[in-house]
């Protein structure tokens, strides 16, 4: 079964990050699991009762999902007595999912740094990213979102549009005229579909994005402050400590080659 790095549990079922021999495997149980690994690998989505076997050594990270978080988000895919949810092994990863994933694994790695909230985000992102991408096409556009929290198109419009740009600078009133909402209306209907007022799904967001920055070591922190719309580098260690818990410098320390927790799957 490979060497078991970190897991993490929740409502949302078991992420388990593992070090796989070739020959070794990870399998899904009496739920569905979907599993991610190193560089541009495809997605595998196993069903219960299926097995992922390494074909070399390898590093996965893999999202055991309970069934009951699974149909409570989307009841027309998996609300369902279908045993087997994923119609296809495979799909090739989409860059959003493979950032996600990354980011997944830097924050698993850190465990010490996540919070909860910040966790189900990132894996309700997961999630609603497949959905999206691959599950939509087995049913049709209009039943997989049926009875869905995400069901508002104009929210997942609003949702793409924030993913699109994380930026601080963000205008809300403007994102709402953009779907065709009053502002109050918008910010009703979005907090009751993603359970995130909009700025707060925004701030979600900046900190998914720099988190995947400061992991992978692309541009410094005063670019990566600039890139998220912050007038001064101060502001955003501010805001990254109250999201966090530690400044930038400290969690790129701690994620810097050489450590146990540096590194992307």
């Amino acid at each position: 079964m490979g060497r078991l790095v970190r897991i993490l549990e929740g409502r949302f079922g078991r992420l388990a990050l593992s070090d796989l021999a070739p020959g070794e495997s990870c399998a899904a149980q009496t739920d569905p699991a979907v599993v991610m690994q190193p560089g541009d690998g495809d997605l595998v989505f196993l069903n219960p009762g299926e097995t992922f076997s390494a074909p070399a050594a390898t590093r996965v990270l893999a999202l055991h999902a309970a069934t009951g978080w699974l149909s409570a988000s989307f009841p027309a895919v998996f609300g369902g007595h279908d045993a087997r949810p994923f119609s296809q092994p495979r799909e090739p990863i989409t860059p959003r999912m493979r950032r996600l994933a990354d980011t997944l694994a830097v924050e698993v790695l850190n465990d010490r740094f996540v919070s909860a909230e910040r966790l189900d985000f990132l894996l309700q992102e997961l999630l609603l990213s497949i959905v999206e991408t691959y599950l939509a096409r087995r049913h049709s556009a209009a039943p997989a979102w049926r009875g869905s929290r995400f069901e508002d198109g104009r929210i997942r419009r609003a949702i793409a549009l924030l993913r699109a740009r994380p930026n601080k600078d963000f205008n809300m009133d403007e994102l709402a005229s953009q779907v065709g909402l009053s502002r109050s209306r918008f910010y009703d209907l979005f907090h009751g579909c993603t359970g995130f007022s909009p700025r707060a799904y925004l701030d979600m967001l900046c900190v998914e994005t720099a988190i995947s920055r400061l992991s992978t070591g692309r541009g410094k922190i005063a670019e990566v402050s600039a890139e998220l719309g912050f007038s001064a580098q101060s502001n955003f260690t501010r805001f990254f400590l109250n999201q966090v818990g530690v400044p930038p410098s400290e969690y790129r320390r701690a994620i810097r080659p050489g450590n146990e927790g540096a590194g992307e799957l």
